[in-house]
C-alpha cells in the first residue's frame, strides 16, 4: 500500500512545484527534487529563448535599418556625385559652344565691318565715277552742240560753195577715193567715193557698173542699190561673192550721171579669200560709211 500510495504523493507536490519553483522544499526526496529542478530548468530556458529571439529580432531590425540608410546615403552621395559631374560636363559644353559662338560671332562682326568697308569704298568709288560720267557727258553734250552748229555752218558753207560752182559751170562727174578689201567666206566689200555738182545745181541719177576682169573672162558685180542720187558727194558701199574659181586682174568701174560718164581701172592686189578671220558675213558690222583717202 505504501508503495502505491509514494508516486501519488509526489506527483501532488510536482504541480505545486511547477507553479512556484521558488517554494520548492529542499527537504522532499531526491527523486522529486531532481524533477522540478529540470522543470524550471526548461522553463528558465525557454524564457531565455524568447528573450534572445526578441534581442536578434531588435538586432535585425536595426541593421535593416542601418542597411536601409547606408543604402540611402550611397545612392544619394551617388547621384549627387552623378547630377554635379553631369551638371559639370553640361556647363563645361555650354561654356565651350559659349566660346564658339562668341569667336564665330567675333568673325562675323571682322567681316561684316570689312563688308562695310568695301561697300563703302564701293560707294566712294562709284560716286567719284558718277561724278566723273557725268562731267564727261556733259562735256560731250557740249561738244556735240559745237559739232551741230560747226555742220550747220559747214552745210551753209557747202551750200554757198554749190551755188558758186553751179554758176561757174559746176563740178564735174570723178572718183574721188576707191577701196577693197577681203573678208571670210570668200566675200569682198568694196566702196568708192563719188563727187558731181551739175551746172543748174540740181540732184541727178548715179548709175555705177562694177566689173572683175581677167585675161579671158570678166564678171559684173552687182549692185545694191542699182543707181544713187548724186548732188554733191556720194558714197558707194556694199559687199560682194566672188565666183568660185574666179581669179581677176583688173576691177573697171564705170559711172553714168547727168549725161557724163567717168571709167576707171584698178589693178587688183588683193590675194586670196581671209579663212583666219572669226567672223562670218552674219557677224559683220555695218559698212562703214566714213570717207575713203585717194
Amino acid at each position: 500500500m505504501r508503495l502505491k500510495s509514494a508516486p501519488r504523493l509526489c506527483q501532488q507536490p510536482a504541480r505545486v512545484s511547477c507553479q512556484d519553483s521558488v517554494s520548492y522544499d529542499v527537504g522532499h526526496d531526491s527523486h522529486l527534487c531532481y524533477f522540478q529542478y529540470r522543470y524550471n530548468d526548461a522553463v528558465i530556458s525557454s524564457r531565455g529563448i524568447n528573450r534572445t529571439q526578441q534581442g536578434a529580432s531588435t538586432l535585425v531590425l536595426a541593421l535593416f535599418v542601418v542597411a536601409v540608410l547606408v543604402t540611402a546615403l550611397v545612392g544619394l552621395t551617388f547621384g549627387h556625385k552623378l547630377g554635379y559631374q553631369r551638371g559639370y560636363y553640361s556647363m563645361q559644353t555650354e561654356a565651350k559652344q559659349a566660346v564658339i559662338t562668341s569667336q564665330e560671332a567675333t568673325q562675323e562682326l571682322k567681316d561684316l565691318r570689312l563688308s562695310s568697308k568695301i561697300a563703302t569704298n564701293e560707294a566712294a568709288t562709284a560716286k567719284q565715277e558718277l561724278e566723273i560720267s557725268l562731267a564727261n557727258l556733259k562735256e560731250l553734250r557740249e561738244n556735240q552742240q559745237e559739232l551741230t552748229v560747226e555742220n550747220r555752218q559747214l552745210s551753209q558753207l557747202n551750200e554757198i560753195y554749190a551755188e558758186l560752182l553751179s554758176e561757174k559751170g559746176g563740178m564735174p562727174l570723178q572718183i574721188l577715193g576707191a577701196k577693197i578689201k577681203p573678208l571670210p567666206e570668200n566675200a569682198f566689200e568694196y566702196g568708192f567715193d563719188v563727187a558731181m555738182l551739175a551746172s543748174d545745181g540740181k540732184a541727178k541719177r548715179l548709175k555705177p557698173t562694177l566689173t572683175l576682169l581677167n585675161d579671158n573672162d570678166f564678171v559684173e558685180v552687182p549692185l545694191e542699190p542699182l543707181s544713187y542720187t548724186i548732188d554733191g558727194i556720194t558714197r558707194i558701199r556694199g559687199r560682194f561673192m566672188m565666183p568660185v574659181g574666179f581669179k581677176p586682174l583688173q576691177v573697171k568701174l564705170n559711172l553714168k550721171a547727168g549725161g557724163q560718164e567717168v571709167e576707171q581701172l584698178y589693178d587688183w592686189k588683193l590675194g586670196d579669200k581671209v579663212d583666219s578671220m572669226p567672223l562670218s558675213l552674219l557677224d559683220l558690222p555695218e559698212l562703214d560709211e566714213s570717207p575713203i583717202e585717194p
